[in-house]
């Protein structure tokens, strides 16, 4: 079979187990937040070296968005400041790329985005310390497990490619 229809066949069955993860499990897992990580290992070239790229900077980049939120939430103020202070936090993000563990810039904007997404509409006390840690925790997992399922889906679709 070819990789494409390969592909299509090992990323929809795993869709369903990681959908049936997030709905169903009762662990709090962000679908979208899987998915988004999913394609962003694809994104990344695949492989461990994309698993690895993808992750380190998803987390680099739900670090950078906690620590926004919570500084946001403690030290308040007009529109005007909030954007101040999310625009220095980008600064940061994109610094990070100094470093070459950290220069998968999109992998990181990702992490960063899903962090506020997540927090922002589901109305995470972002100022308290414990809840802004527990959504950054659910977000990270949620990250990190689409990107295993990337993994997982390029390998079983190797597996599937491969002539009789």
């Amino acid at each position: 079979m070819n990789i494409i229809t390969a592909l299509a066949i090992s990323i929809g069955l795993l869709a369903a187990v990681a959908t049936w993860l997030c709905l169903g499990s009762g662990l709090g897992l962000q679908v979208w937040a899987l998915f988004i990580a999913w394609g962003s290992f694809y994104h990344t070239g695949g492989k461990a070296e994309g698993l690895r790229k993808s992750v380190i900077n998803h987390l680099w980049g739900v670090a950078v968005a906690g620590v926004t939120l919570f500084v946001v939430a403690t030290v308040g103020g007009s529109v005007i400041v909030t954007s101040a202070i999310v625009g220095v936090s980008v600064v940061v993000l994109v610094l990070g790329a100094h470093l070459p563990v950290l220069a998968t810039i999109p992998a990181a904007v990702y992490g960063y985005a899903s962090t506020a997404a997540f927090c922002l509409l589901t109305s995470v006390a972002i100022g308290d310390p414990a809840a802004l840690l527990k959504a950054c925790g659910i977000v990270s997992a949620s990250l990190v497990i689409g990107n295993v399922f990337g993994l997982v889906s390029e390998k079983l679709a190797g597996v599937l490619a491969k002539p009789a």
